[in-house]
């Protein structure tokens, strides 16, 4: 991993991506014309992936990052599709494959539910029926070495147990229901090559179950499964290192503790 300072457009990122690291892969962001989801898309761009930049209503904030990833010489388009209708994912995807050929990184980062006027099941609709929508279509470009990363919140995760604001709490519960929804595909992602990861999730096991489950299914497929690191922001922007985990074995248990340690070079 190599932090460093890469001008993309206007502005100046701090990147964990070396430049060039991503280029001829295809990244696609959804929920990206602004915010979380533009800034993780320019961090794709300065290395060196093609970006598709997903927005809902907002044309004219995705062209203008577009334009200005273009500026800096990235291949990108924006692709304007209701995430909660399957008719415009499919149509997305459709879009990706003709102009691509293949998707390697999907980052779910949509999400929503405090909206006026879209119904009172939109926050479930968008945040879990959709994130699952959206990566079963996507499943024909995602080859072996893809990676799916599914973007929720602390709130989210902990909603069983911890309760939020009110007028979050919707969002939060639709959101820790996407979490769940989508653990499932876990299994079959990985039979085929495709790495899922989790922003704040995705939550290993099912509520009320230890992490048994997932240990098993990574093990049997030859999966390093690590959960819970902390202070990773400590590494982005102070160049390349090498990762080592010194695990303590438990006998006949399905994961141990490890002390990580990150050795810069």
């Amino acid at each position: 991993m190599i932090g460093c300072h890469e001008p993309v457009g206007s502005r100046t990122v701090n990147s964990p991506l070396q430049p060039g690291q991503l280029a001829g892969t295809t990244a696609l962001v959804t929920g990206s014309s602004r915010g979380i989801g533009a800034d993780t898309a320019r961090y794709f761009a300065a290395a060196g992936a093609n970006v598709v930049i997903n927005y809902r209503s907002k044309a004219p904030r995705a062209d203008k990052l577009v334009a200005e990833l273009g500026a800096a010489g990235t291949e990108a388009i924006a692709i304007g599709a209701d995430l909660t209708d399957p008719a415009s994912v499919e149509a997305m995807m459709e879009t990706i494959r003709s102009r691509y050929g293949t998707l390697e990184i999907l980052v779910l980062n949509a999400s929503g539910g405090m909206e006026s006027g879209m119904g009172e099941d939109y926050a479930l609709r968008l945040n879990r029926d959709a994130q699952v929508n959206v990566l079963t279509a996507a499943l024909p470009l995602l080859g072996e070495g893809s990676r799916v990363v599914f973007v929720t919140s602390h709130q989210a995760h902990f909603i069983r147990t911890t309760p939020t604001m009110p007028e979050y709490e919707a969002v939060a519960i639709s959101k820790r229901a996407g979490e769940d929804a989508l653990r499932e595909h876990i299994g079959t992602l990985a039979d085929r090559g495709i790495g899922m990861f989790g922003v704040e999730a995705i939550s290993p096991a099912p509520e009320g179950e230890l992490n048994f489950r997932a240990h098993r299914a990574c093990a049997e497929r030859g999966i390093t499964h690590m959960e819970c690191l902390a202070t990773l922001d400590k590494l982005v922007g102070r160049g390349r290192f090498r990762f080592i985990g010194f695990p303590l074995r438990i006998r006949g248990g399905t994961a141990s503790p490890i002390r990580a340690v990150a050795l810069f070079a």
